[in-house]
């Protein structure tokens, strides 16, 4: 037990989080199930601790992959059977499934639908325990319960079977999981009578267009509690009795035991991304002295030390909504190096972080979204994220000249084709988190803004060099977005000009004027789109025309993801700008219409169940977008309708049930809607992403009577809003350490300072409140 608590402290302190736990426990709000109908891949990833390499969890579709690349795929709570239990759940990145049966051998999994021909099992949910940490079955026609749980790099499972002569544990190793994409090789093999070894290598679909000849590996050191009686091996071309070994696609082994009733086989399984050797090493670093029950302890003992950085006290599902967003944005970007500090490189080979690195090499999927909630909900109170994320990029530039958007294995898979990271660096930058190469770091970010001379496509805004051109990326009918412009133009440009803004801003904190009189030219790019006949950002042209036929409600056509309606408010660099080209009652009026009738659809895209389902409405909660939107009321004088419809998007698009989770349709990157909901509940955000050269923070309306923030600066924040009702919205007044204060916003710096916000809420706005001084929108 002295090591367990040995690996429970370094495990925290690797999360920036102290061991102290106050007695009630925060994990029975966090429900893992809550949206898990047409869930990401690594959505539902209950068996796991906050940012692993081991993320388990129960698969009931996993080996249909999906052929887009990205759809829902593993666990939809639609579904009432199991296939396997997988271990890696990433961007991109999928493999390695156990499963274990009574009765004749099945090596594959069988069909979702239609008569049993395969491994899989029914199951009831009234069977099924979900929590962070730890997962828990009943396999109905085999009437054994499964029970998963990890350490960051070790998946360890318990299988509890009845009495039976042919009970089997099936180990699928080279068949597709999820998002891996085809197989390209595979291996497994009993090294002795109780441990194994295994590889996967695969290629995934954004791969193929992003970084071409990318490879990912995946690297397995397994241990079992029990030697089994004999073992098997399975391929394509069949099953091989006796055999202790299976190369190639398909391959597999099956384990057969004979149990008695109650009989429990655990398996540890050392993980890694970069060799067999380093599997093994994570599993003797990490799990050498632990059993099932010490890695489910340690495991939720570190979940609740890292919920504990925030407490909050209100109404139950709005605390079950809070905890389980949290939960999906601690579980995020997974680790990728090893406890040696070997980390997967370009082409699946292997590169070693420094001695004594302050940070963990990361997969991520796109930050596209990110940049407004993950970072802020990191900057708040959980700095090593932020630390892992942008030491990671910088890495990445390093072996490979540019930052990647998003990453698997070091292999660009950005998927949206726009590239934030400079942003998110600068707004690291300017929350002043700064453990890193500060000069490297703006050179990096600098090169992202207006680097195009061989840009690789996977880096993203392949478009640059029109965009340096023009001012703005000129619309062009055809993908893919190249030096002459972008078939998403319009989104892109946008983009472009409030991330040269915060490079802009950290080009000054830095001293280099000409750079920021460069990039801030650059940030009004907006203004080219923005058309005074109808008042939207419309695509132009490169002669500089308007793109014709023009229909603002039309998504995909010079917009990524989204439509005229949603994008003509990204503008988060200058609001007062937008506003005043748009005239302030004008603005107001029209925005507030928006969100009236956005509210009768929930704030997306209805009860339709697709990822897309908002993305031709007039506001999308569902996608990245529009989240900033809800803020802006702040900045045109009524800051009342901020808090009216953030408050009412928490309640009605944030739902507690697998179909209602993150709305009915929803784009969940690996946390960031999640980050929202506990920022707006906590009634804080920034438009701007702390990316101002002195970040500001907004108020909302707080949905809890009291959270208590562990700052990242060791400080404590108390948000209170005591005895208000479900119906009390609106900031009536507001005190910081007992002074008045009059505005909507004040300065991030401050706030970090700590000691109590406290607001009066009422059910009435008070139209007299906080727009005396707007937010500052250009500094």
């Amino acid at each position: 037990m002295a090591f367990m608590k040995h690996l429970l402290s370094a495990g925290l302190l690797a999360l920036g989080l102290s061991t102290q736990v106050q007695a009630q426990s925060l994990l029975q709000y966090a429900h893992p199930e809550i949206g898990t109908a047409h869930s990401r891949w690594f959505f539902y990833t209950p068996a796991a601790v906050p940012g692993g390499m081991a993320k388990l969890a129960p698969s009931t579709n996993g080996h249909y992959g999906n052929p887009s690349g990205w759809e829902a795929v593993g666990y939809d709570a639609r579904h009432n059977s199991i296939e396997g239990f997988v271990h890696f759940h990433e961007w991109q990145l999928g493999g390695v499934s156990f499963m274990p049966t009574t009765g004749a051998l099945r090596v594959q999994p069988g069909d979702l639908e239609g008569p049993k021909n395969g491994y899989r099992s029914h199951f009831d949910r009234k069977n099924q325990v979900s929590q962070a940490g730890y997962y828990k079955v009943l396999l109905d026609d085999y009437n054994i319960t499964a029970e998963l749980t990890a350490t960051t790099r070790v998946a360890f499972h318990r299988y509890t079977f009845p009495e039976n002569k042919q009970s089997h544990i099936i180990l699928d190793i080279g068949n597709v999981q999820g998002e891996s994409g085809p197989i390209l090789d595979a291996s497994v093999r009993m090294t002795d009578a109780t441990h194994f070894e295994g590889f996967v290598l695969t290629a995934p679909k954004y791969t193929k267009h992003d970084d071409p000849g990318g490879k990912v590996s995946m690297y397995i050191y397994g241990e079992l509690s029990k030697r089994p009686d004999s073992v098997g091996a399975f391929t394509l071309a069949g099953v091989q009795a006796g055999r202790q070994e299976a190369k190639g696609v398909g391959a597999g082994l099956y384990l057969n035991y004979t149990t008695k009733d109650q009989e429990a086989v655990e398996i540890k399984v050392g993980l890694s991304y970069t060799s067999i050797d380093n599997a093994k090493l994570n599993l003797q670093t990490e799990a050498a002295d632990l059993n099932f029950d010490q890695a489910k302890a340690l495991a939720q003992q570190t979940w609740e030390t890292a919920f504990e950085k925030i407490r909050v006290a209100g109404d139950e599902d709005s605390k079950i909504k809070f905890y389980t967003s949290l939960f999906h944005v601690l579980l995020g970007r997974g680790t990728a190096s090893d406890v040696n500090g070997a980390y997967p490189k370009h082409m699946a080979t292997a590169g070693q972080l420094p001695a004594h690195a302050n940070f963990q090499f990361i997969n991520t999927d796109a930050i596209w979204g990110g940049y407004w909630n993950l970072t802020q909900l990191w900057s708040l109170a959980y700095r090593q994220p932020y630390i892992n994320f942008v030491q990671t990029q910088l890495q990445l530039s390093k072996d490979r000249g540019w930052f990647g958007d998003g990453i698997v294995n070091s292999e660009y898979v950005s998927g949206v084709g726009t590239n934030f990271v400079g942003l998110v660096v600068a707004a690291a930058y300017q929350a002043g988190i700064r453990d890193y190469d500060t000069a490297y770091a703006y050179a990096a970010a600098k090169k992202n803004e207006l680097g195009w001379e061989n840009r690789p496509t996977g880096s993203g805004k392949t478009d640059t060099r029109a965009f340096l051109k023009y001012g703005y990326s000129p619309y062009k009918e055809s993908d893919p977005a190249d030096s002459t412009g972008a078939h998403f133009s319009a989104s892109h440009t946008l983009e472009y000009a409030f991330s040269a803004f915060a490079v802009a801003q950290m080009a000054k904190a830095m001293g280099h004027t000409a750079d920021y009189k460069t990039l801030i030219k650059y940030s009004n790019g907006w203004r080219y789109l923005f058309n005074p006949a109808n008042h939207l950002i419309q695509p132009k042209l490169a002669e500089g025309t308007f793109l014709g036929n023009f229909d603002p409600y039309a998504s995909w056509r010079g917009y990524q993801e989204g439509n005229a309606m949603q994008y003509t408010y990204f503008v988060p660099q200058n609001p007062a700008a937008l506003i005043a080209a748009m005239g302030k009652d004008s603005f107001n009026i029209k925005l507030d219409k928006i969100f009236e009738s956005a509210e009768q659809s929930s704030f997306g895209g209805g009860k339709e169940i697709d990822a897309f389902a908002g993305i031709k409405s007039i506001y999308n909660h569902g996608n990245e977008p529009a989240l900033h939107i809800s803020w802006l009321f702040n900045f045109s004088g009524r800051p009342w309708l901020t808090q009216k419809w953030t408050r009412l998007i928490c309640d009605e698009f944030y739902g507690t049930a697998p179909i209602h989770g993150y709305g009915y349709g929803q784009d969940e990157d690996q946390g960031q809607l999640g980050a929202w909901y506990v920022l707006a509940s906590l009634g804080i955000f920034d438009v701007k992403g702390f990316t101002d050269l002195r970040p500001i923070v907004e108020l909302g309306s707080p949905r809890f009577d009291k959270a208590t923030i562990q700052l990242q600066n060791g400080r404590t924040l108390v948000i209170s809003a005591p005895h208000h009702t479900d119906k009390d919205y609106y900031i009536q007044s507001a005190t910081l350490n007992g002074k008045p204060l009059a505005n909507c916003w004040l300065y991030r710096d401050v706030l970090m300072k700590g000691g109590e916000l406290k607001l009066v809420m009422g059910s009435k706005p008070n139209t007299r409140w906080g727009i005396k001084v707007p937010p500052p929108s250009v500094q």
